[in-house]
């Protein structure tokens, strides 16, 4: 993608001086569902694709416990440089990115967002409001496409008992895509 190699040159904002990668994208470009996060983190950075360490682990098991494969989606992120010390990125960070963010989904078109976690949505409604508060309640980014928040992977990883809701929401997706729940193995 032409957006691939504009954001590895990008200096838009403070990030770009300590990465050693831009993390841009996993998956299908042709996808009906996209998962967005925060941004990447410290393996995300070495390796240049994003959720590659525990979270995205738990990501991928969620994708698969959807009936989808790994590929089948689209993965990115709010911003495509990772924050020092893997803090949160600020608000124009995530401004300074979101063209890109925009050009991602204008080429992907999926029918369905899935925000992983409050500064995803924050990053894509523009809303101050929490993800406790926002998760499995639809919404729609920019008047069109779908949005379902729920809780981050990494949330997850560190509050197992929040996977029932996180389920639950995705279920919701796979409902609005009209596709059956998987069996439970």
């Amino acid at each position: 993608m032409l957006v691939d190699q504009e954001v590895r040159g990008c200096q838009r904002c403070g990030l770009h001086a300590g990465r050693t990668h831009t993390v841009l994208h996993r998956g299908s470009p042709n996808a009906e569902i996209v998962f967005i996060g925060e941004g990447p983190g410290q393996e995300e950075d070495l390796s240049g694709e994003p959720f590659v360490g525990a979270a995205g682990q738990l990501l991928d098991k969620m994708i698969v416990a959807m009936g989808y494969g790994r590929d089948d989606v689209y993965i990115c992120n709010i911003v495509k440089c990772r924050p020092p010390k893997n803090r949160k990125p600020e608000p124009q960070e995530m401004e300074a990115c979101s063209p890109y963010l925009a050009r991602q989904l204008d080429i992907v078109k999926p029918r369905v967002i899935v925000a992983l976690g409050a500064t995803a949505v924050q990053g894509l409604l523009g809303t101050a409001e929490g993800i406790t508060r926002l998760r499995g309640t639809w919404k729609l980014y920019k008047g069109t496409i779908p949005l379902m928040p729920t809780f981050h992977p990494a949330y997850l990883l560190r509050q197992p008992s929040a996977k029932r809701e996180v389920w639950s929401d995705l279920k919701g997706v796979l409902q609005f895509l009209g596709r059956a729940v998987p069996a439970r193995s």
